[in-house]
C-alpha cells in the first residue's frame, strides 16, 4: 500500500474519531479501520503520526470505544472553557466558569469513585445532577469550615486558587425560579444539568432519566478519557476527606493545580 493511501486511511479513521456520538458497533467502516489500527503496527502508527500533526493525543483504540483522541493546548480542536461554558448556554463570565469546572470534577470523581472502575472496561458509572451538585456543595462547605478553623482570611472570588473556586461555588444559589417558574439556569443545579447535558452531547454520557434532575450513565469514551487525563478531584477533595460522600474510597492521584486554573 502506498504511503499516501496508508495516510489517508489513518486520517480516516481519526476523523471517526471526532464523531462523538459514532461508536464502530454502529459502522461497518469504522470497525474495520479500528480492528486494523489493532493488528497493524505500520497503520496504528500512521495514525498515531497524523494526529500528533493535527495536535491531537490518541488515548484509546478498542472495540468498545472506538478511537478516543484528546487534544493539545495548541490544537485547533481544543475547547476552551471561555468558549464551552457559552455553547453550554452560559455567559461566559468568570464566576460560571469556575462553578463548571467543578461540575464537570464531581461529576468525573462520583462517576468513577475507585481506581479500580477506570480500570474496569466495562464498569459503567451512574450519576445524576443532583447527586453531582450535592457532592461539590459539601466540598465547598468542607473547605469552607476548614479555613475558618485556621482562621484563614476571605478569599477574594477573583483571586487565584482552589479555595476562590470553591467559594465562588459556595456563595452561588443552589436552586431557584425565573418569574414565570422555569429553573433558574445560573444556578449550580441548574449549571450542572447543563454540564451533564454537554457531556451527554459529546458522547461521553448517556442520559437515561430525568430523576433527581436527570440520571446518566458513562461510556467507555468518557472513561478513557478520565483515566487518561488523571484528574478526577481536587486535592482539597482527598484532604478533606469528601471522597466519603460517594460510594467508593478514591484514591486517584490529581492533576489539577491552582495554576489549571488560569484561564477560568
Amino acid at each position: 500500500m502506498s504511503t499516501a493511501q496508508l495516510t489517508a486511511d489513518a486520517a480516516r479513521l481519526i476523523g471517526y474519531g471526532l464523531r462523538p456520538r459514532l461508536v464502530p458497533a454502529r459502522d461497518d467502516a469504522y470497525r474495520a479501520l479500528i480492528l486494523r489500527a489493532r493488528t497493524d503496527d505500520e497503520f496504528a502508527a500512521a495514525v498515531q503520526a497524523v494526529a500528533a500533526g493535527l495536535d491531537l493525543v490518541v488515548l484509546e483504540i478498542s472495540e468498545r470505544s472506538g478511537l478516543v483522541v484528546g487534544a493539545t493546548e495548541d490544537s485547533v480542536f481544543a475547547l476552551r472553557m471561555s468558549e464551552y461554558s457559552r455553547r453550554a448556554g452560559g455567559e461566559g463570565r468568570a464566576a460560571e466558569r469556575v462553578v463548571h469546572a467543578l461540575a464537570h470534577l464531581g461529576a468525573a470523581t462520583l462517576a468513577f469513585p475507585r481506581p479500580a472502575d477506570l480500570a474496569n472496561e466495562a464498569y459503567l458509572g451512574r450519576i445524576t445532577v443532583e447527586g453531582v451538585e450535592a457532592f461539590v456543595r459539601e466540598a465547598a462547605n468542607r473547605l469552607a469550615a476548614a479555613a475558618a478553623d485556621t482562621d484563614a482570611g476571605d478569599v477574594a472570588v477573583d483571586e487565584p486558587g482552589l479555595e476562590a473556586a470553591w467559594r465562588v461555588y459556595a456563595r452561588r444559589a443552589q436552586t431557584g425560579s425565573t418569574g414565570d417558574g422555569r429553573k433558574l439556569a445560573t444556578s449550580t443545579t441548574g449549571i450542572v444539568g447543563k454540564a451533564l447535558n454537554f457531556l451527554a452531547d459529546q458522547g461521553l454520557l448517556v442520559r437515561t432519566g430525568d430523576e433527581r434532575g436527570g440520571t446518566f450513565r458513562t461510556t467507555p469514551r468518557y472513561r478513557a478519557q478520565v483515566r487518561e487525563a488523571g484528574v478526577v478531584m481536587f486535592d482539597e477533595l482527598l484532604r478533606l476527606g469528601i471522597t466519603e460522600i460517594s460510594d467508593g474510597s478514591a484514591t486517584i492521584a490529581v492533576g489539577w493545580t491552582a495554576g489549571a486554573l488560569g484561564e477560568l
